[in-house]
């Protein structure tokens, strides 16, 4: 079987390096460079603790926790997955398109109820956990500490995969934009790209995200998104010495390694321009920053050392789209919101679709076909 994956994200790596590693013959397809799309503008967390909307969401995701765990194994040198704990307090931002409710306490129930890993601290613990927290910005909230999340670097993370599909399982990787898909008679036969010859495949698996629907130019092919504008900030190395991620009413950040950290906040999202000029003195960077220095005082002589600016990719409905397309055989696309922490997981059951023909059950809620009724 020879397939065609577009884009070398977190997803598209992933994709890539299962379908080979089951037997097909891989081309991956990249435009700019491995991890560099939306990949190299998130948060990260890899969690499940978010999706409490819809059980089968939670049960993806956790799933998705578990695979990141489970393919360290393929990957003994790895270093790209960070699991010191998450803090999170009272009317703490969400991340990945989640819906958290405002009581922390019904949400650890729910959690508990569930299976996850929670637990509730005190702000004593939680001072001897994380010493440089200001304990004004915690008051007297309740704090749920995640004691087995983290974050992924998801760049490193990419190479790596992509690295292996090609170097262990005869992948090969090619730089260009595609322009469109080949269609026939009903079922996708490759793709065409920019300033070169067509590529043919027995099966193209989508994973350019918020470009999507730019490798499916047709209409009727395409699925609905509603893609939103996301910034994250960088300090330098500051010298403090938080270990755990902090996801708090101010803004959402963590280590970034090297002691730098990084900055993020859906409320100062919504202000930004998604072609405004990616620099530290953004407006929205800066107070990104402010924040972080009103919740570590620590940081106070630090500022913001960079700035990247992406669109990030979102179905319609803020749920996964992970599945064929009706109306065009041959052809397969993966689209989240939730990319990061998925991305090991889908790599495995897409495999096990296209390759192995067995269905996952645990995507059955989440095919893009309900977008097609």
């Amino acid at each position: 079987m020879k397939a065609i994956v577009v884009g070398a994200g977190v997803i598209g790596s992933s994709v890539a390096y299962r379908l080979a590693q089951a037997g097909a013959a891989v081309t991956i397809i990249e435009e700019r460079r491995i991890g560099g799309g939306t990949s190299s503008v998130t948060y990260a967390w890899v969690n499940a603790c978010e999706k409490l909307t819809s059980h089968a969401y939670y049960k993806l995701n956790f799933a998705g926790r578990q695979a990141h765990e489970d393919i360290l194994a393929e990957f003994p040198q790895a270093n790209w997955y960070h699991r010191p704990g998450v803090l999170q307090w009272q009317n703490a931002e969400a991340e990945a398109g989640a819906r958290d409710g405002t009581d922390p306490l019904v949400k650890l129930k729910q959690l508990i109820d569930w299976g996850y890993p929670a637990e509730l601290l005190s702000l004593k613990e939680v001072r001897e956990l994380e010493p440089e927290i200001d304990p004004d910005v915690i008051g007297n909230a309740p704090v749920i500490y995640y004691p087995r999340d983290g974050w992924l670097d998801p760049v490193p993370y990419a190479g790596a995969l992509a690295t292996a599909a090609q170097q262990r399982h005869g992948a090969r990787l090619i730089t260009a934009k595609v322009t469109g898909l080949i269609v026939n008679g009903g079922c996708c036969d490759g793709v065409e790209i920019e300033g070169g010859d067509p590529i043919h495949a027995d099966i193209v698996v989508n994973c350019s995200g918020r470009w999507s629907n730019e490798v499916a130019t047709r209409r009727e092919h395409q699925v609905p998104l509603a893609p939103t504008v996301g910034l994250v900030a960088y300090t330098p190395p500051a010298g403090v010495t938080l270990r755990s991620a902090l996801r708090t009413p101010l803004l959402n950040m963590r280590p970034d390694g090297g002691g730098r950290f990084l900055l993020r906040s859906n409320e100062l999202d919504r202000l930004v321009a998604a072609d405004a000029a990616a620099l530290p003195a953004h407006p929205q960077a800066q107070d990104l920053l402010a924040r972080a220095k009103t919740t570590i005082p620590a940081l106070r002589s630090v500022e913001v050392e960079a700035v990247r600016i992406a669109i990030r990719p979102i179905p319609r409905d803020t749920l996964s789209a992970v599945g064929p397309v009706p109306g065009l055989d041959q052809y397969y696309v993966a689209v989240t919101h939730s990319g990061v922490t998925l991305g090991a997981f889908l790599g495995e059951a897409i495999a096990d679709e296209i390759v192995r023909g067995r269905t996952r059950s645990e995507l059955a809620e989440f095919r893009p076909a309900r977008f097609f009724n």
